[in-house]
């Protein structure tokens, strides 16, 4: 077994409200960054785990996701990278 760290982005879905988003792109504005069209606020996950390979540990984060640390309702996810640890 091989330790990985994998990153994950989950965001809210495409049309949904997102009342963080709007708040920051809101501020940009204020701040002068008008060319800002939209923000959505989500979070970035790391996680480290062991596997057999890579793709072993990228399918294992994914069933997490999926079970657990994105809501299938209201929320997307991306794995950004898979990297030895």
């Amino acid at each position: 077994m091989t330790k990985y760290r994998v990153a994950v982005h989950i965001v809210p879905r495409k049309g949904l409200l997102d009342p963080q988003g709007k708040a920051v792109a809101g501020a940009l504005h204020t701040l002068g960054y008008a060319n800002v069209a939209d923000v959505h606020v989500g979070r970035h996950l790391v996680i480290e785990t062991s596997a057999a390979d890579a793709n072993a540990a990228e399918a294992a984060v994914k069933e997490m996701c999926t079970r657990l640390l994105a809501n299938p309702v209201t929320e997307d996810y991306e794995i950004a990278a898979v990297q030895p640890a």
